[in-house]
């Protein structure tokens, strides 16, 4: 279709006509209404950036002469922000005469690893930064995320054994012969009454 019979086309219906693939031979248009189209699109954006999950990076600073009551401060700081799903980047600082002791630092940050490690996990080993030692940890996977094993069938679930051979050929007591009825004796040495038989 000629771009002059288009635009007529979208004239006559009151909306646009819009370039959707400028680059293809030949050039592909819609007609369409550019104000709600525009709309849609801003709404679907503003859905997508609300399901989407921002994961940000909490700083925790620490310092070599730390108290144990100030490092359990810290320690549970820095769960809440990995319980939240963001990261949590260590730093223990020196100051001065400081830097000739790095070993105390590391030994506080073997002390947060060992406080964080049923929800954390070690991104990045603790490093030297200047005259900071800095380590990066993140959430630990959940264990509902590990495939469960299949239960064990129950006792009551297995199949039942069949009958035995004897249970089987044994007849119930309501299928059994009836018993024979007792013969009447003659009393006071009568004889017993003959039946008679017509001829």
């Amino acid at each position: 279709m000629k771009t002059r019979d288009a635009l007529t086309l979208a004239r006559s219906q009151n909306v646009d006509l819009v370039e959707v693939a400028p680059n293809a031979q030949p050039p592909v248009c819609r007609i369409m209404d550019y104000g709600k189209y525009r709309y849609e699109q801003g709404k679907k954006e503003k859905e997508a950036r609300k399901s989407q999950k921002v994961i940000t990076i909490k700083e925790v600073r620490l310092r070599p002469k730390i108290d144990d009551h100030d490092l359990k401060t810290k320690g549970n700081q820095a769960r809440g922000f990995l319980e939240e799903g963001h990261k949590v980047k260590m730093t223990v600082l020196f100051r001065g005469r400081e830097m000739a002791h790095q070993d105390i630092g590391r030994e506080v940050l073997n002390e947060m690893i060992d406080m964080l490690k049923d929800v954390a996990t070690i991104e990045q080993a603790p490093r030297v930064e200047g005259r900071n030692m800095s380590m990066m940890l993140s959430r630990a996977a959940s264990k509902s995320s590990e495939p469960k094993q299949p239960r064990p069938a129950r006792p009551e679930q297995a199949a039942a054994p069949g009958p035995r051979p004897e249970q089987a050929s044994a007849p119930r007591p309501e299928q059994a012969a009836p018993a024979p009825r007792p013969t009447p004796q003659p009393q006071d040495g009568g004889s017993t009454p003959a039946t008679a038989t017509a001829e």
